[in-house]
């Protein structure tokens, strides 16, 4: 060693200064003893959805038939989303001339009315345009998909109608090649650009079993896409099917639901202040009537004492209940639930409780914000494609003044608008006061 290599720089450091080989750039993909029960599937969207979405759908629709909060969240859909009247058609088309054809686009909104009425624009007669617009939009929120149908056929109005399929009849089940070579993903045929080519329908409900009493071997009826309508929310790509808007929030409605029952009936239990009779030897009561285990068991009625015999003591159980902190559990369970619905918590517990102007003003916008979004998917996926096929069918069919040639077809279904409802303000004169502060 010589006397100044004290001085020299090694050339490259210690082990004990070197960086490990192996650290985590993300503390979202740890795996120590914390992370162990976070599982996470690497499944495509479609492998994820062809096991879970028959359970998804089912619990869906059963927490809409016996839940009030899943009940109200379908209502809030319909109500801010289709409102009062619907979404209402304009037709905008122009002459060659760059001016408004006034005449035309008259002609072609009436003959839309007329059709838009209950009896032709869906295939039983039971519904109108804006009863479809209802279901489509809570049937999409509940089941997560809509399957519609373009019917072309003499017997309805300009020859063209509407068949609503439940998302069951698209068989979930049937996957596999056809024979011409496209994919079949439950019950969708694609091709190599996953476009959906054809709907392969059950020809019956397969758990319309009220009414169909013998097992019979699944038969389908090939239904080509351009007849059908398929409408879900995709949130990955090479998704085939769409997922229920409460998947996120099936397992806290149920639990909460589930909480709630029990502390509804421990609260009864309370109110009830009902106890146990003891005795020495536990065999001498004899009481007014016997449960279903043939115990021994006294009725009283309320406001009123008995005397026991000799040797008999009463012994009052008293459950304190509800708890003083169930109200605040709800409301923080219910946030979170609103939040996973994208709808407000005031709206959602009809919960006013606290809130001032600027809390729900705010609440309020960014929750209309949601419901305008779900309008122009709904103009765009649902209003404006049945337009388009009532328009050609409406064309050769006869019924309105118009040649029926590709030009006028072109004309006016490239210039259709339809328009969603409004929303008022939420506090008009301080809306206006702030309008007029912020132009000064």
């Amino acid at each position: 060693m010589a006397l100044f290599d004290f001085l020299r720089r090694d050339k490259e450091p210690t082990k004990r200064m070197r960086m490990p080989r192996q650290y985590r750039t993300y503390s979202g993909a740890n795996t120590g003893r914390l992370f162990a029960d976070f599982l996470a599937s690497n499944n495509s969207a479609d492998a994820e959805l062809s096991q879970a979405l028959p359970i998804l759908r089912n619990r869906s629709r059963d927490l809409v038939r016996n839940n009030e909060y899943a009940r109200r969240f379908l209502h809030l859909i319909k109500t801010n989303v289709i409102g009062e009247t619907g979404f209402k058609l304009q037709v905008r088309a122009r002459n060659d001339e760059a001016t408004l054809d006034v005449r035309g686009n008259q002609i072609v909104e009436d003959a839309f009315r007329r059709w838009s009425k209950m009896g032709s624009a869906e295939v039983s007669g039971r519904m109108s345009w804006k009863d479809c617009q209802a279901y489509v939009a809570e049937a999409l929120a509940r089941d997560g998909e809509v399957f519609v149908k373009k019917v072309r056929n003499n017997r309805y109005q300009d020859g063209f109608s509407l068949q609503f399929i439940e998302p069951e009849r698209i068989d979930h089940d049937k996957n596999g090649r056809a024979k011409n070579g496209n994919e079949i993903r439950m019950g969708v045929e694609i091709d190599e650009f996953q476009r959906p080519v054809a709907y392969h329908v059950l020809t019956s409900h397969p758990n319309d079993t009220f009414f169909i009493k013998d097992k019979q071997d699944k038969k389908y009826k090939v239904v080509p896409a351009d007849e059908m309508i398929h409408i879900f929310l995709q949130q990955r790509q090479h998704q085939t099917r769409g997922e229920p808007f409460m998947a996120p929030v099936i397992a806290s409605l149920k639990m909460l639901g589930g909480y709630r029952e029990a502390e509804l009936v421990a609260a009864r239990a309370a109110a009830a202040k009902f106890g146990i009779i003891t005795t020495p030897s536990g065999d001498e009561f004899v009481g007014d009537d016997e449960d279903q285990n043939q115990l021994p068991i006294v009725d009283m009625e309320p406001g009123s004492y008995s005397q026991l015999p000799e040797g008999h003591d009463f012994k009052m159980i008293d459950p304190t209940h509800p708890t003083t902190a169930f109200g605040e559990f709800e409301a923080a369970v219910l946030r979170g639930i609103a939040s996973g619905l994208n709808v407000s918590y005031t709206s959602l517990a009809n919960d006013l409780t606290g809130v001032s102007y600027s809390s729900i003003r705010q609440g309020t916008i960014e929750e209309r914000d949601h419901y305008k979004m779900l309008q122009s998917f709904l103009i765009e996926h649902f209003c404006e494609p049945v337009f388009s096929a009532w328009l050609d069918s409406a064309l050769d069919f006869g019924s309105m003044r118009l040649p029926a040639t590709k030009e006028k077809f072109d004309k006016f279904a490239s210039n259709v608008h339809f328009r969603g409802r409004g929303f008022a303000w939420v506090d008009p004169l301080k809306e206006i006061n702030a309008a007029v502060t912020a132009i000064n």
